[in-house]
Parts: C-alpha cells; structure tokens; sequence
C-alpha cells in the first residue's frame, strides 16, 4: 500500500511515461486479451473495417494503461486538480431529486475512467453518493481501491450489504451509483437482452429498485477531452410513477444510453471483459 501511495505523488504526467511502458508490455508484448477485444469488437462494429477495428483496440489498449495511472493518481490527487481534470456537466439533476426528499439512482458503464468519474461525483455533489460495489477476489487490491473510492467522502456499500439497507434510502436520500453493465453470475437472476449487436446478461439492479421506490434514474455519459481530462455529462433516463412502464424499460434505456456512448467513443469502453458470455 505505502509502495502505491507514494508512486501516486508523482505528476500525472510522469505516471503516464511509466505507463507508456505498460502500454506497450500489453499491446505488442503480451497482446493482452487480444482475442476477447477482437472477437468483442467484431461483433460490434460489423460495418467498420478491420483498420479501423484495429485501430479503436490499440486505442483501447491506451486508455487501458491510461487508467492505470489515473486510478494511482486518486490516492493523493488534490481536489483542484480533480476537478480540473474530471468536469461534470448537469449534476445538479440527481442532487434537485435527493434534496427534494428522494433517493436518486445514478447508473454507468465501464467507459475509462470509472473510477475519477467515482471520485468526482463524491467530491462534487452537494449530497451524500453512495456507490455500489462488488468486492474484489484479491484482498490487497480490494482494501487499494476501498481507499481509493472513500476519499472524497462517498459511502461505498459491497452489493450484498446494500441489499439489507435499501429500506434506509427513504430515511436518507442520496444518489446511488450503479455501474449497470457487469455480466452477472449464471446463477442469479438476469435479464437477456441484445447490446451492441448480441445477446448480453443484465443485473437489473437500477430497474427493481427505482421501480419499487419510485426513485429517478439518470445516466452519466463520458467524454474523454484528451489525455487526463473528462466529461460526465447526467441525463434522465426513467422517472416514477412506473405503473404503467413496461418490463425492462429501465435496463432497456440504460443499454440504449450505454451502446450511444460507445458508438460515440468506442476506446473508451472495456473490450476486454467477457461480457457477452451467456
């Protein structure tokens, strides 16, 4: 951890050079899941050439060890820097719902980088954010990124736990952080549905509590400036009543929010992850 911590000093800029060097252990040396993201991305973007795929993996395979640097970075990253380098746009949203009395839920994907988009929720939001997680297998990097993700003063709740607290969202509203698009276990209960050109499984975790509660539902979509910098821009997706909504009407937004973040970005999202494994 002091090892981590005292990398994490250095300026981004110098973190980015060592991570030039793991960028290119993982593109050209170890071809890092280079199967998975090409199989993914062929899949996704039929209509474009194999150029052009190739190009969106080695980009991919930046912002991947990009990412490395800038989650090290958010063990001592000042506040000014932050939110200098992590601006969101229409964040008041979530926070008018909360303030007026009700919970919010705030639901993501997997576009780089996830966790300053964590921290800078945290940091700037107005009311208390508490993000949902799933506890790492490794327990030194799962104690690493706790620290991590609590700095800015943002609860963190491991998915099993929060299960037990729902009920204390109506004595104490806050924005809670769903990232929506992990592939959940065989044996728990999943919606199918097509994302990005197959069949995917959802956790539907935003849908049943947002419709149980009567809670809004907003997306935070990502835009990456350039090196370091980034956008996160809040909009509805879902909002009570929901007597009348469909099955699935807010999973289905979530995905169709995600796929249009993607095509507008498509480095940006992790090709490495089996996520299209039924």
């Amino acid at each position: 951890m002091l090892f981590f911590r005292l990398v994490s000093y250095l300026p981004l800029p110098v973190l980015y050079f060592i991570t030039d060097l793991v960028y290119i252990v993982v593109r050209f040396i170890l071809g890092y899941r280079k199967k998975v993201i090409d199989e993914n991305l062929l899949y996704a973007f039929p209509e474009k050439s194999q150029k052009e795929r190739i190009e969106i993996r080695n980009r991919f395979y930046r912002n991947f060890a990009d990412s490395i640097a800038e989650t090290i970075k958010l063990l001592t990253i000042s506040d000014a820097e932050l939110k200098k380098r992590f601006v969101l746009i229409d964040n008041h949203l979530p926070e008018q719902a909360v303030m007026s009395g009700i919970s919010a839920v705030m639901t993501a994907g997997h576009m780089f980088n996830w966790e300053m988009a964590i921290q800078a929720i945290a940091q700037q939001s107005q009311v208390t954010t508490e993000t949902v997680y799933l506890k790492l297998n490794n327990p030194f990097f799962n104690k690493l990124m706790l620290e991590i993700r609590v700095r800015f003063g943002g609860v963190l709740t491991e998915k099993n736990e929060f299960r037990r607290k729902m009920l204390s969202l109506k004595k104490n509203p806050k924005i809670v952080q769903l990232a929506s698009d992990q592939r959940p276990p065989i044996s728990q209960k999943k919606y199918k549905r097509e994302f990005m050109n197959r069949q995917a499984l959802f956790f539907e975790g935003a849908e049943v509590l947002a419709k149980n509660m009567g809670l809004p539902v907003f997306f935070g979509r990502v835009t990456k400036v350039k090196r370091g910098y980034y956008y996160l821009e809040f909009f509805n997706i879902a909002s009570p009543p929901y007597e009348n909504a469909p099955p699935h009407s807010i999973t289905d937004s979530f995905c169709e929010s995600l796929e249009e973040n993607i095509r507008n970005q498509p480095d940006l999202y992790l090709w490495s992850h089996k996520r299209w494994k039924v």
